[in-house]
């Protein structure tokens, strides 16, 4: 049986399904906040709708500003939209936006902490460009900001890692959206949307035994290898990298994420040498019902381009709305580098490298 090692204690393939033996060194209450995440995803909606509104008109494009796990958000809303909006979703990672934002663009600052440099940068941008702004924040130097300017001001709840806010990140920009008249049917997409977490995290959640755990099962898997995550562009292109991320942060691991059909025209060619690391790489692939039928195509074709990879796992999304389908896969990513924290013995809340990064940059 193999054994693993989780603070001190071995966790054997037995224990992982008693959660006692390994929650009491989650500090940051990771695990229960992916337990919660209906519950969140059913207030961030409601924060949405009672905040205050920028002004209605005839808007040119959007853009979300932000970085890490208060990005995410921005990625869910440009995938999940791209289909339903007539203008287009930027994600802005940078200190400065884009030269196209101006006053008919409608700019989302998001800031978990509200101290990020980068977003408060970008804020102060966005205000000078004249662009109308919406802040996004459980404090700090946004919330303040946003107070005194007047900015509409969707104030999150303290307590939680930004990673495991995704629901507060996201959800909030959905519903101004629909209230600007730029979507609708939202409140349907959402109510699917819960329901569907509730059902799923029955089968994802930690009294739920291995055989029938395909996030225990899949962390099992991920173990000593390195994780390689292919989504498919304008489907689950943000659940592989919000995957890629969690494994980061939560499991403090590296892992690696690419999309389809993108993959197919450079990371296939390199499936040839050096064999140990090929053998030690674990594929991922992340398929939606909605995949062009070529891609899918392209997909059973590339498997037999990487016979060298230690192993390949595949799932496809599921749920009645495409905004649940969407979250069913970042649901099991999120739940599966938790497990795989456990297995390598690590605590998966902090991130002590970003902390001593942002401690250095604040010394300068």
């Amino acid at each position: 049986m193999i054994e693993y090692r989780t603070g001190g204690l071995v966790v054997s393939e037995g224990q992982l399904d008693s959660p006692g033996t390994y929650l009491p060194f989650d500090s940051m209450q990771m695990f229960r906040a992916a337990w919660e995440l209906p519950a969140q995803c059913a207030a961030a909606w409601r924060l949405g709708q009672e905040a205050a509104l920028p002004p209605a008109k005839r808007y040119r494009n959007i853009v979300v500003a932000g970085l890490g796990g208060s990005a995410i958000g921005g990625d869910l809303l440009r995938v999940f939209t791209a289909g339903r909006l007539g203008i287009p979703v930027v994600v802005n990672r940078d200190y400065r936006l884009p030269r196209f934002v101006d006053d008919g663009t409608l700019v989302f600052v998001v800031s978990y902490s509200g101290n990020t440099e980068e977003t408060l940068s970008a804020y102060e941008d966005a205000r000078a460009k004249g662009a109308s702004l919406v802040a996004l924040t459980a404090g700090g130097k946004l919330g303040e900001r946003a107070k005194a300017d007047g900015v509409p001001l969707v104030a999150i709840p303290a307590g939680i890692a930004p990673r495991a806010a995704t629901g507060y990140l996201f959800l909030p920009t959905l519903a101004v959206l629909e209230r600007l008249s730029l979507l609708e049917g939202m409140a349907a997409e959402v109510d699917g949307l819960v329901q569907h977490l509730e059902a799923l995290r029955g089968q994802y959640g930690p009294d739920t035994p291995v055989e029938q755990n395909p996030a225990k099962k899949l962390a099992k898997s991920l173990y000593g290898r390195l994780p390689v995550i292919w989504g498919v562009a304008g489907t689950t292109e943000v659940a592989a990298q919000r995957w890629k991320g969690q494994i980061n942060e939560n499991a403090k691991a590296p892992a690696y994420w690419n999309v389809f059909p993108e993959l197919n025209h450079n990371e296939i060619v390199g499936f040839e040498q050096p064999g140990e690391v090929l053998g030690s790489i674990w594929l991922v692939i992340l398929r939606d019902p909605e995949d062009h039928p070529r891609v899918n195509l392209r997909m059973e074709i590339t498997r037999s381009f990487v016979g060298a990879a230690a192993g390949i796992s595949e799932f496809t999304a599921s749920g009645p709305t495409r905004l649940a389908r969407l979250y069913s896969l970042v649901y099991l990513g999120d739940y599966t580098s938790l497990y795989l924290a456990v297995l390598y013995g690590t605590d998966p809340g902090p991130v002590r490298v970003i902390d001593h990064l942002k401690a250095e940059l604040g010394r300068m």
